[in-house]
């Protein structure tokens, strides 16, 4: 395992007594959207998988894991490429378990996802959450969660709803961006990830 992946799960396990407020948030995500199961990935890419991978920040706030994580003999760069890690696995632990109920709920009201539907939903909870990452992480690296959490929050979600009003998407429009979608993700989270090693230490 390399030094990255021990961080993203150093991660998990700090995280790991917070878990009820995911839970939470998971099961009013599936009493909203139980009756739209098209809407139940992209909701959780944009609402819960962001809570999720953020958290870290949240906990090395209230704990003063920043602190700990100087004294250790484990090189600055690293901690942060694991907090990246560990958003992704979020993720994709997150759609992975979206899609199975999507398709069961789908299946409960009859109206069965497509494959290609399926594809469209998972490209676009991609773009949406590797955005939302990129914008907040940064951030959260540079000022630390407590000074900027309903900014880094606010701001990708304001960014996401303003691009979805003015450039009219729809599940047809979005199908010939695809390429596109899948393509910019990875651009998004690289650049952000290259950008955050070299942000300043949280101001005290």
């Amino acid at each position: 395992m390399t030094a990255i992946a021990r961080m993203a799960v150093l991660h998990m396990r700090t995280v790991a007594p917070y878990r009820t407020q995911g839970l939470l948030v998971f099961g009013l995500l599936m009493l909203v959207l139980a009756r739209n199961p098209d809407h139940v990935v992209p909701a959780l890419a944009v609402l819960l998988a962001p809570l999720i991978a953020v958290h870290p920040f949240v906990v090395a706030d209230k704990a003063g894991l920043e602190t700990l994580y100087a004294v250790l003999p484990v090189p600055r760069r690293t901690v942060l490429l694991g907090n990246y890690a560990w958003a992704l696995a979020s993720f994709l632990a997150t759609v992975t378990v979206g899609t199975a109920l999507a398709a069961i709920l789908a299946r409960a009201e009859d109206m069965p996802l497509e494959g290609r539907e399926l594809v469209t939903m998972l490209a676009l909870s991609w773009l949406l959450f590797a955005v939302n990452i990129a914008i907040q992480f940064p951030l959260l690296i540079r000022f630390g969660y407590a000074r900027v959490s309903v900014l880094s929050t606010t701001m990708p979600l304001a960014l996401v709803m303003v691009a979805v009003v003015r450039l009219h998407l729809s599940i047809a429009s979005i199908q010939t961006w695809l390429p596109l979608f899948w393509l910019a993700g990875p651009v998004a989270i690289v650049t952000s990830a290259a950008l955050a090693v070299h942000v300043p230490k949280p101001r005290t």
